[in-house]
């Protein structure tokens, strides 16, 4: 079977080919503002696939997708045959791009596994030992405390965070850099610390999403990053929830 991965966030939608083994160099990508029905049609323009795994996190989206797609559709959730246990007293709650990267960290690195997916907002994914999702950290992402000082500040540009040359500013921009990746970087080292503190021993630690490969420069604790993290759960997913519906 070949399916059509999607994956849904709130800045975002990205979509790729897959069957079991591997992904095919099949992919395309949306601003999720922009997902309508028009610009479905023209990115997925000549696809072919089976069945379609959908994880999504913005309900416009969803019912959009639902009404779109004319194959078998899985909607990703806590009620999807996972492969993994959940020790968490509200599963429904858990946005379905963390399960998505829960199952993808378990099959491809060591327990505990704590995934740091850096996204509009940033989540701490803890995977223990035993192979359960057992809960996390939501905290604003960087590109989300960046826009929020332009937009309540008179004066304060807008900037694409980047590498800071050092901590001490000599210009505005320079001064916002070093403000927000020096001080993500902080909160990020801040949260795996006490992670690590409550699971009593030392996880592994992998970062995905869109601002990882910057802000993993300066945090040593963070052991790999990886950029396909979230679609491997969703292809993973995929042959567990749609194969007999094929």
């Amino acid at each position: 079977m070949i399916y059509l991965l999607i994956d849904n966030s709130n800045t975002r939608t990205k979509f790729i080919l897959a069957d079991e083994e591997k992904f095919f160099n099949r992919k395309a990508l949306i601003p999720t503002r922009d997902v309508n029905g028009e610009s479905l049609n023209e990115a997925l323009s000549g696809w072919v696939y089976d069945a379609a795994l959908v994880c999504s996190v913005v309900p416009r989206v969803q019912t959009l997708l639902d009404e779109w797609l004319l194959c078998p559709v899985h909607r990703l959730g806590c009620h999807s045959d996972l492969g993994i246990g959940i020790d968490y007293p509200h599963p429904g709650q858990i946005g379905a791009d963390r399960l998505a990267n829960a199952v993808g960290a378990v099959s491809r690195y060591s327990l505990p596994c704590v995934v740091v997916d850096f996204g509009t907002a940033v989540t701490f994914d803890v995977i223990d030992r035993r192979g359960f999702y057992e809960g996390g950290v939501i905290a604003p992402g960087l590109a989300s405390m960046s826009d929020y000082l332009v937009r309540n500040t008179a004066l304060l540009p807008a900037v694409d965070p980047r590498e800071p040359l050092r901590a001490i500013g000599k210009s505005t921009e320079q001064a916002l850099h070093a403000g927000s990746v020096f001080g993500y970087r902080g909160l990020v080292k801040e949260i795996l610390r006490r992670v690590e503190d409550e699971l009593g021993e030392k996880p592994y630690i992998v970062a995905t999403g869109g601002d990882a490969a910057l802000i993993a420069k300066g945090v040593p604790a963070i052991q790999t990053v990886d950029e396909t993290l979230t679609m491997e759960g969703l292809r993973l997913l995929a042959v567990r929830n749609l194969r007999a519906r094929g």
